[in-house]
């Protein structure tokens, strides 16, 4: 079986070494992997990168292909792959991951028993690590701040909604086709949806693990969060059947606050104490159940500030996309037409 394996990249030179590193550490046969590194524009020294490895390496691979992804954003750039790959399978890895020896065999391992889509948890990791980095690892990794979704903390073998870093049958592709290139954060959402939709299963399979360099700030982390919500936000209106209830509990929260704020203004304080007390219960909980779990280090303190810090830039960031449906909306239409 031919595996291509797409890599989509913008300014990444920090973390490609480690990345290609691991591609070419893979135990699956290199005769039998192609791999599509595809440049976002970069204007840093990642398409020198990809160059210099493809031309180091190109004779021991089925193929390497170093492609521009000119529409610069995720979804053009694994449009890319998707219009160049020759394999039987077809790999997604982010530029921000790492990948252990035996992935790709593990994959086509599940592929070849029968599935059409597989993966596997995906843990966040760190490097240059410090004491509040690694509580930030622990703010990313809790179930209380990244969520409750099968697809990322499952322990056995089963069908899931989505998944990290999948593989899919040349079928698969050729079936539900592109990725949406009017959709940002949420592009692997509604491309799962069209596969599931298809009649395909996605296979999660727990002993095929890829890990993801989480943000090494909390300002990063709150960024990315704001831009995640933002996503749900505007995805709601093209493709609510993508998303599930879990994407919108940031968004309920932040409501929530604003709802009982007014309440406790106009003299009903009940509803806003009754809301904080029990988020400060969870809050706390989930904080102390993390802590005890892994090495204690005084930054772990701050967990139960910075769980509200995450889930408040989130449901604000969700807010903002529904404010801006009407003209996101119009403008998807119009592409779409």
């Amino acid at each position: 079986m031919v595996v291509s394996i797409g890599v989509v990249a913008f300014n990444e030179e920090k973390v490609l070494d480690a990345l290609l590193s691991d591609l070419y550490n893979q135990t699956y046969d290199k005769k039998n992997i192609e791999l599509i590194l595809v440049n976002s524009m970069s204007t840093d020294r990642t398409k020198e990168m990809f160059e210099q490895f493809a031309n180091e390496h190109k004779d021991e691979y089925y193929g390497i292909l170093v492609l521009d992804n000119v529409g610069r954003i995720q979804a053009s750039g694994w449009n890319t792959v998707i219009d160049n790959f020759n394999g039987d399978v077809m790999v997604r890895i982010d530029a921000h991951a790492s990948i252990p020896a035996d992935f790709i065999a593990k994959n086509v391992e599940v592929i070849e028993s029968g599935e059409a889509v597989s993966g596997g948890p995906r843990p966040n990791i760190i490097v240059d690590k410090t004491p509040f980095k690694e509580t930030l690892l622990l703010a990313e990794d809790s179930m209380f701040g990244s969520s409750f979704a099968p697809y990322r903390k499952a322990k056995k073998r089963s069908y899931v909604n989505s998944l990290f870093h999948g593989m899919y049958k040349r079928e698969v592709i050729k079936t539900v086709g592109h990725f949406d290139e009017m959709l940002g954060r949420t592009e692997d959402n509604e491309f799962h949806y069209r596969i599931r939709k298809a009649g395909y299963k996605i296979c999660y399979d727990e002993n095929i693990v890829s890990y993801q360099h989480a943000r090494s700030s909390l300002k990063a982390m709150v960024k990315q969060k704001y831009g995640n919500g933002y996503w749900i936000g505007l995805t709601a209106s093209v493709c609510p059947g993508c998303l599930s209830l879990f994407h919108f509990v940031p968004f309920c929260f932040v409501m929530g606050i604003i709802f009982t704020s007014v309440l406790a203004l106009v003299g009903y304080p009940f509803f806003a104490t009754l809301m904080w007390s029990l988020y400060l219960a969870v809050d706390l909980l989930m904080s102390i159940f993390a802590i005890v779990k892994n090495k204690f280090n005084a930054c772990n303190l701050l967990l139960p500030f910075i769980f509200p810090i995450l889930h408040i830039s989130y449901g604000i960031g969700t807010i903002v996309g529904i404010i801006k449906i009407p003209v996101f909306r119009k403008k998807y239409m119009k592409r779409k037409a």
